[in-house]
């Protein structure tokens, strides 16, 4: 099993960028005559911006705002994010591997000591993908890494579900994984592999057509009133399906295939809908999918849609009435600023978790990232901020002079939209160099609406000159407030 190491040295070694779980890009046989997407995939860079260090836990931080949640740390690359928050706090996200099979190829891990904030890659799954998958695909191409992970709770289990397939078709599965806790500190912490949960092409889902199957990846979990679990799954081809599942195997139950309810199809070229996820708010279930094309970078056209049911069968309407069975389904989530293609999405209560393609990466511009939104429930429906702007200083920190051994202080204010977070940098070298300090102090939202960072540390006398900074940042961009010097008088 892969250990925990830090984002830094991971960073300097990554190669291609995630997997990217869209495997429907060839057309189902029912509309082959449509033009398929191109299976190919643009961006191949690697990271190498090694980002800040982790925030201070247990700081009683106040509570999120709805809106666009600012995120730093290790966020990318990241696509297809499972979010889930343990009991003890601390929030995780699983995402599709690595291409190429850097790292094994197995499903990341990246996890938030700071509610969500400050994130750091802790791992990978296991360090190789499953020699029963290969044997699945030997037919033809192995997967180059495993995709678009779900991840739920029941009776003090944790079941990870996730899929392997070829790019552009629908010979794909999902699988199982279980462990009773997420804490890889814990001595009881491994994943173990539970096998296939289903495969497709899948026959027996509509007597009156023969030829209706799924693209079986991007699985999601959700249980009804009753306790009775269920998996959305699909992509492309005929839609999202509804399979039943049973306790505790977290795997379909016995003739699930005449039991299997096609809740979402576009009914147009190329059916491009897919990474459903269910969740229940208020006596309704929302089903969230994402439309249109990802893994196209700077003109990737996915968006985040959805229709609410008071069955978890369905039928699932839209804002307008429209049946997503159909062609219904409102768009809630779209690009916006330097967020493009935001999607492949999970739910955890009020919390939305996605990737998109950002445009304010300098260094790989549209690198997938990771984004959250706290959701907005407005009479009955799911709405995000997509208000853009960019960070602004506010408040320039100051020059400090203190006595060896006593507290330094550095405090700054900027506005923005997402509220920006700081992340306070140190130079030695007369600012040619700048290092993230080690730990990192929360960003508070001000009565007036402004976001403040104070920076306090014990002064020594070696670091006299030290030269002090903050870079406020959000989804869109980022300002750096002026450098400032430490005097350590003796």
């Amino acid at each position: 099993m892969t250990k925990s190491r830090s984002w830094a040295v991971r960073a300097a070694g990554l190669a291609a960028i995630t997997g990217l779980a869209l495997s429907a890009l060839a057309l189902p046989p029912a509309t082959a005559s449509a033009p398929a997407q191109a299976a190919t995939n643009p961006m191949t860079a690697t990271a190498t911006n090694a980002p800040a260090a982790q925030q201070k836990v247990g700081q009683n931080l106040p509570a999120d705002l709805p809106g666009g949640k600012s995120v730093v740390g290790a966020t990318s690359p990241i696509h297809d994010p499972a979010l889930i928050i343990a009991d003890d706090g601390t929030w995780y996200v699983y995402s599709t591997g690595l291409l190429n099979r850097e790292n094994g190829g197995t499903i990341q891990i990246f996890s938030s000591h700071d509610e969500g904030t400050t994130w750091e890659y802790t791992g990978t799954v296991w360090d190789r993908i499953p020699a029963w998958i290969d044997q699945h695909f030997s037919d033809g191409e192995l997967p180059g890494n495993l995709w678009a992970p779900e991840i739920t709770e029941h009776n003090g289990t944790y079941y990870l579900y996730y899929s392997a397939s070829r790019f552009g078709g629908n010979n794909s599965l999902t699988a199982l994984a279980t462990n009773t806790t997420l804490d890889p500190s814990d001595p009881d912490y491994e994943w173990v592999d539970q096998g296939l949960v289903a495969s497709s092409p899948a026959t027996g889902l509509d007597p009156n057509n023969p030829g209706k199957t799924f693209n079986a990846i991007d699985a999601g979990i959700i249980e009804d009133a009753d306790g009775t679990p269920y998996m959305a799954i699909g992509s492309f081809w005929y839609g999202i399906f509804l399979v039943p599942l049973e306790w505790p195997t977290g795997k379909p139950v016995e003739g699930w295939q005449s039991q299997t309810v096609n809740i979402a199809d576009r009914f147009m070229p190329g059916n491009p809908v897919e990474a459903p996820y269910i969740t229940e708010h208020d006596g309704y279930y929302y089903l969230f999918v994402s439309f249109d094309s990802c893994c196209r970078g700077a003109d990737s056209t996915y968006k985040v849609a959805v229709g609410r049911s008071t069955s978890v069968k369905g039928p699932y309407l839209d804002k307008d009435g429209r049946d997503m069975f159909g062609g219904g389904g409102s768009v809630v989530l779209d690009s916006h600023g330097a967020i493009t293609g935001p999607g492949g999405q999970s739910v955890f209560g009020d919390y939305l978790a996605f990737h998109y393609y950002d445009g304010s990466n300098e260094e790989i511009p549209y690198f997938p990232t990771l984004g959250v939104q706290k959701i907005n429930w407005m009479d009955g429906w799911p709405e995000f901020n997509q208000t853009v702007e960019l960070p602004a200083v506010q408040k320039q920190p100051k020059d400090t002079a203190v006595k060896a051994g006593k507290q330094a202080s550095f405090s700054a204010t900027a506005t923005g939209t997402p509220g920006p977070v700081a992340v306070w940098e140190t130079s030695s070298d007369g600012g040619a160099s700048w290092q993230p300090m080690e730990s990192q102090p929360a960003t508070r939202r001000t009565d007036e609406g402004t976001y403040r960072s104070t920076l306090e540390f014990t002064a020594g006398a070696e670091q006299d000159g030290l030269q002090v900074r903050a870079v406020f940042r959000n989804a869109h961009g980022k300002v750096t407030t002026d450098a400032v010097g430490l005097s350590v008088k003796q």
